[in-house]
């Protein structure tokens, strides 16, 4: 006759695998954690004091909100920190130090887990998830924003299940919203429930260089932290210790096109905008002069596209037009910038016809954005920008 399992034995057995289903969970990395671990803590954020100075308020009064819209410049911080605050609210060892901030334990499991992009109670949202969908038209789309399946698969559906890391911690998921214009009205729409009711401990973060991009629903049911662009201290800090190679760029050129982001000045270095720099300045030079440039239009739009080629090369679902209006952002934003140097140059010499010029060439600059956005072929949008600077084609 065989022996009967007691009850005990058997609940006991149970929470076994679950244990060990929830450890290797945690073992895995989360789709949406690729490249996103927390890399700083919140003390060590450079040039957004008011910003951490509002999230440890928060954490510290234990009325924790849980929807936060980070919103400011480009590339100045806002992600970062709000990996930075995840890693305390998530983390059941964060309690006051000898100034008052909460802070984790450096060594705990949670921060172990975050820095190896594998902690299953963080989700970060962006439109690139569409290729780990489990539906297939999905994971074959254009990652062109962040779509409503991607919401509803990674951050609406999660949030209605139970944590996998326990403990006593101010949060049991976070869930960060990168690049959160890029929400879809659909999208914008099916979150807003989530955002309303979120479930307990769960906390949103909505990072956005657009916010106006964002309906007002979304805005008005989060609490608003904004960033700044950092001053010359903070950016010549932020420089040293990120070990940035900036051999072969011309540097103060490269530091005043940043303009306090160092976002902006990684991908300048990066993504290759030195190399335009340095090729087109002549061009620059002599369009500041009133001289004209032949074929310049057409040397924009090349540079732009072969810009947007090497950006997906070898990602199969990446969107070649997506590419070609994130180049040609950078390019207007070149272009911009040395119009702007030069208009500044003129004016205080008393130039004002070449400033007046130069002024038309910098709304020209802002019109050819506007075409870009109204689908406008790559093409055609250089040469009428090049035909308003007074440029020979």
């Amino acid at each position: 006759m065989a022996k009967k399992t007691s009850k005990k034995a058997v609940r006991k057995k149970a929470s076994s695998r679950r244990r060990k289903a929830a450890s290797e969970l945690a073992a895995k990395p989360a789709p949406g954690l690729a490249g996103a671990t927390p890399t700083i803590g919140l003390d060590e954020v450079l040039g957004q004091e008011h910003a951490v100075s509002v999230l440890d308020s928060a954490v510290s009064s234990d009325r924790l909100h849980h929807a936060w819209l980070f919103h400011g410049p480009e590339g100045v911080g806002k992600f970062t920190t709000a990996l930075a605050f995840a890693a305390v609210i998530l983390d059941p060892t964060s309690v006051a130090d000898l100034s008052g901030r909460t802070r984790p334990a450096p060594d705990s499991q949670v921060q172990r887990l975050l820095r190896g992009g594998s902690h299953p109670d963080l989700q970060v949202v962006r439109k690139e998830l569409a290729a780990f969908s489990r539906e297939d038209r999905v994971r074959r789309s254009m990652q062109t924003s962040i779509s409503i399946e991607v919401v509803r698969e990674f951050l609406i559906e999660p949030a209605t299940r139970t944590r996998v890391v326990q403990g006593d911690s101010l949060a049991s998921k976070v869930f960060i919203v990168d690049e959160a214009h890029l929400l879809g009205r659909e999208a914008q729409d099916t979150m807003l429930k989530t955002l309303e009711e979120p479930g307990p401990g769960v906390v949103l973060i909505l990072v956005t260089a657009s916010e106006d991009q964002l309906r007002p629903t979304i805005r008005s049911r989060c609490q608003r932290v904004g960033f700044r662009p950092l001053d010359a201290a903070a950016m010549g800090a932020w420089i040293e210790r990120s070990g940035l190679d900036m051999s072969g760029v011309d540097q103060e050129w490269a530091v005043s096109f940043a303009d306090g982001s160092p976002g902006v000045l990684t991908e300048l270095i990066k993504g290759g905008l030195g190399a335009w720099h340095a090729e087109l300045r002549g061009t620059m030079d002599r369009l500041a002069d009133g001289v004209s440039v032949l074929d310049a239009g057409r040397t924009l739009s090349k540079l732009v596209d072969a810009a947007a080629a090497a950006s997906v090369e070898g990602k199969a679902h990446a969107s070649k037009a997506v590419a070609n209006r994130a180049a040609a952002s950078r390019m207007f934003r070149l272009l911009g910038e040395g119009f702007r140097t030069a208009m500044r140059s003129a004016a205080t010499v008393g130039r004002v016809e070449d400033a007046e010029r130069l002024t038309a060439c910098i709304a020209a600059c802002e019109e050819a954005e506007r075409q870009l956005d109204s689908n406008v072929a790559l093409g055609p949008v250089f040469e009428n920008l090049a035909a308003r600077c007074g440029v020979e084609r």
